[in-house]
């Protein structure tokens, strides 16, 4: 019971970021222009490596473990397909809504494998992985908010409702946990086959999305962003793994 307490409790945390990146994004003021400017492009960059060290740290190892090689790049294949469908759909109905499907598609199937983590009684996988979807929940957030807006300063009630709808959202994280613990973990290669699925969409949507926002001409701070979100998921894989 412990177990599944500390399980919602890290999940509900990690879908809490999204929020506040919203409220960061509704709060920043930098001056002078250019390094408010700077500055929102590294923390987009920021997410962009935390989602790859999510990839690369937790997502495929833990997910290619438990499947051949067939199906394991089936379901990376399909995960990166999907989300370019998704992205084409989107941008054939001209929604503003891309980042924020983006954010909750790899947050979902997250969730999921952090619920079965937790069953199969890797914790220290689990708070991993927690961990990664908390620092690329607050850029996202962040991102999302400005995105939904269309402007940098939005009417208050709009950005009272874009960031209500931020919180709701963060109550899927640990609905799907739950799924992971009582209902997928049973099913190992079920699980493995959503990490590698969401594996594929993130990576897809990094490189669509999320690194050609991070680049800002005659400007560097941006693309070090990226190295220190990619650097925060290897020393949380170093402490987890190594406790040094």
């Amino acid at each position: 019971m412990l177990d599944v307490l500390l399980m919602v409790m890290v999940t509900l945390l990690a879908g809490l970021a999204m929020p506040a990146g919203a409220m960061l994004a509704r709060v920043e003021r930098i001056h002078p222009g250019w390094l408010e400017n700077e500055f929102r492009h590294s923390v987009v960059a920021f997410g962009g490596g935390a989602l790859l060290s999510a990839v690369a740290l937790v997502l495929v190892p833990e997910g290619s473990a438990r499947l051949d090689t067939g199906m394991a790049a089936l379901c990376f294949a399909g995960g990166g397909l999907a989300f370019m469908l998704l992205d084409v759909l989107l941008a054939h109905f001209r929604t503003r809504a891309g980042q924020l499907a983006a954010m909750l598609t790899d947050f979902i199937p997250e969730s999921l494998a952090l619920g079965a983590a937790f069953a199969y009684g890797s914790k220290s996988g689990a708070m991993l992985l927690a961990g990664l979807m908390a620092l690329q929940n607050l850029p996202e957030g962040f991102n999302a908010y400005r995105e939904l807006s269309g402007s940098a300063r939005p009417g208050k009630e709009r950005g009272k409702r874009a960031i209500t709808s931020f919180v709701v959202m963060s109550l899927l994280g640990p609905a799907a946990a739950l799924a992971g613990f009582f209902w997928f973990a049973g099913n190992p290669p079920l699980v493995s086959g959503i990490m590698l699925f969401a594996a594929g969409g993130i990576l897809y949507s990094v490189f669509q999305d999320i690194a050609p926002q991070a680049v800002l001409e005659r400007h560097w701070a941006p693309p070090m962003g990226a190295v220190m979100g990619f650097l925060l998921g290897i020393l949380g894989h170093m402490i987890t793994t190594h406790g040094t």
